[in-house]
C-alpha cells in the first residue's frame, strides 16, 4: 500500500509553502498508461494522480469499462498489483472524472428519466468509495432534459450529502470532491455563472455541514478533437476564474489540458491552475507506438485489422472535427488518411478486444525493435514527461513531506 496523505492536504502544503506547480491528473487509458505514469512518478518524484471516467471504470451492473472490463476494486487492485511490480511507494491516487448522472454514453443517448440516472450514479458513486477512491467528481451537468445551473447545484449537494452520510456509516478515511464541468453546455462559461454557482453551492454545503470541494473546473477554452486541442486557451481568463475560486479557497482544475503549447503550458503555475487533466493524449501516444512498430516492421496486415477494429468500434464519432461530424463508417472505410488519423486517436478504445490483443503479441514478435514493449512503454512516458515538466512536478512529494 502507497504512502497517503489527503489531496486536500497537499493542496493545504502547497499553498502554504507558495510552490508554484500545478497537478496533473492522467486518464488510465490503458493498463500501460498506467505502468507508464507509475515508473515515471517513481523516477521523477511527484503525485500520481489517476482519473477515471465512469465509460473507462465503472460496475458491472453498468458495463465495467473499456479499460480491461475493470470495475472500481479491480481497478484499485490492479494498481496496488502494479505499484508494487514497478516499485512505487510514493503518493498515489485513484480518483473518478465526470462522476454522476448521465456520465456513461448510453445513459446519455438514452435519455434517462433524472431520478434512474441519479439512482444509478450513487450505486457508482457508491462502489468508488468501497474500492478507496480519494477523489470523486460530483458531474451531473449532463442533463438531457434540462439545462438548469441551479438543478446542478441542488444535484450535486444531493451527491455529496448521499456519500458523505454513507461514508460516516462506514467509518471510511475522507474523501476530496471536485465540482463543475469544462463542458460549454454546462453553464459555468460566463464569470458571473461561475461565482453565482460557487457561492451557492458553498453556502448551502455548510449549512448541511458538508465538506468544501476540493476543486472546481471551470473552462479556459480548451476543447480536444482528434489529436489536437482546437480550443482557444485565454491565460486572461483563466487567472479570472482561479483567482474567484481562490477567494472560496477551492482549487481551480482544467480538463482537457492535451496537445495545448508547451509555452501555454509552462505558464499554468504562474497562473495559479491547480491542476490539469490529460487523456486521451497518452492513449494516443501508445496506439502511435504501436503503428510505428508496425511500420518499421512493414506489417501492413496489422495496421489494416487494427484500423478495421477501431472503425468497427465507432468511438471515433465524438472526435470528429466539425466538418467531418456525420462521417460514415463507409465513408471512412474508403478514406485511407481519414481511417489512419481515426485510428492514432481511438485506438487505445479497442486495445483489450482479443482479437487485437493476439495482434499486438504477434507484431511485437515481428518487431525490428529489440524491446518493443519497453518502446511502448517509454512512449508513453515521454508524452507523460512533458507535463511533470511544464507543471513543475519533478520531485514534489518530497517537498510535501
Amino acid at each position: 500500500m502507497n504512502c497517503q496523505i489527503p489531496i486536500s492536504k497537499v493542496l493545504r502544503i502547497i499553498k502554504e509553502r507558495n510552490l508554484k506547480v500545478t497537478l496533473l491528473g492522467i486518464g488510465p487509458m490503458s493498463t500501460e498508461v498506467i505502468y507508464a505514469g507509475l515508473e515515471l512518478a517513481r523516477e521523477l518524484d511527484f503525485p500520481l494522480i489517476l482519473i477515471a471516467s465512469r465509460n473507462q471504470i465503472d460496475i458491472k451492473e453498468f458495463g465495467g469499462g473499456y479499460v480491461n472490463g475493470w470495475d472500481q476494486k479491480e481497478f484499485r487492485s490492479a494498481i496496488d498489483k502494479m505499484a508494487e511490480d514497478v516499485g512505487f511507494k510514493g503518493l498515489l491516487y485513484k480518483c473518478r472524472d465526470h462522476g454522476g448522472p448521465w456520465q456513461r454514453d448510453k445513459e446519455k443517448k438514452g435519455k434517462l428519466p433524472p431520478e434512474e440516472a441519479m439512482d444509478i450514479a450513487k450505486k457508482s458513486f457508491l462502489a468508488d468509495m468501497e474500492a478507496g477512491f480519494n477523489l470523486l467528481h460530483i458531474d451531473p451537468t449532463k442533463d438531457p432534459h434540462k439545462r438548469d445551473t441551479n438543478l446542478v447545484i441542488e444535484r450535486t449537494i444531493e451527491l455529496i450529502e448521499f456519500l458523505e452520510n454513507e461514508r460516516r456509516k462506514r467509518g471510511t478515511s475522507e474523501i476530496g470532491y471536485e465540482v463543475g464541468t469544462e463542458d460549454i453546455q454546462g453553464g459555468l462559461t460566463q464569470n458571473s455563472v461561475f461565482k453565482d454557482f460557487l457561492s451557492k453551492l458553498t453556502t448551502s454545503l455548510k449549512k448541511r455541514n458538508l465538506p468544501m470541494p476540493d476543486f472546481i473546473v471551470g473552462q479556459t477554452g480548451t476543447l480536444v478533437k482528434m489529436t489536437e486541442n482546437v480550443g482557444d486557451f485565454s491565460s486572461y481568463k483563466a487567472k479570472e476564474l482561479v483567482s474567484i475560486a481562490q477567494k472560496f479557497g477551492i482549487g481551480f482544475k482544467e480538463h482537457n489540458a492535451d496537445y495545448l503549447d508547451k509555452k501555454i503550458l509552462e505558464g499554468h503555475p504562474s497562473i495559479g491552475i491547480t491542476a490539469s487533466n490529460v487523456a486521451p493524449e497518452f492513449g494516443v501516444a501508445q496506439t502511435k507506438a504501436y503503428l510505428k512498430l508496425a511500420e518499421e516492421a512493414g506489417d501492413t496486415r496489422f495496421i489494416s485489422s487494427f484500423e478495421e477494429a477501431v472503425v468497427k468500434s465507432n468511438r471515433w464519432q465524438k472526435w470528429l472535427f466539425k466538418e467531418d461530424e456525420g462521417l460514415t463508417p463507409e465513408a471512412l472505410a474508403r478514406n485511407k488518411e481519414k481511417r489512419y488519423d481515426v485510428t492514432e486517436t481511438c485506438g487505445h478504445y479497442i486495445l483489450e478486444e482479443p482479437e487485437v490483443k493476439e495482434s499486438i503479441s504477434n507484431l511485437f514478435k515481428r518487431a525490428f525493435t529489440f524491446n518493443p514493449e519497453r518502446f511502448v512503454r517509454d512512449s508513453i512516458k515521454a508524452a507523460i514527461s512533458n507535463y511533470v515538466t511544464a507543471f513543475n512536478l519533478k520531485g514534489l512529494t518530497s517537498h510535501l513531506s
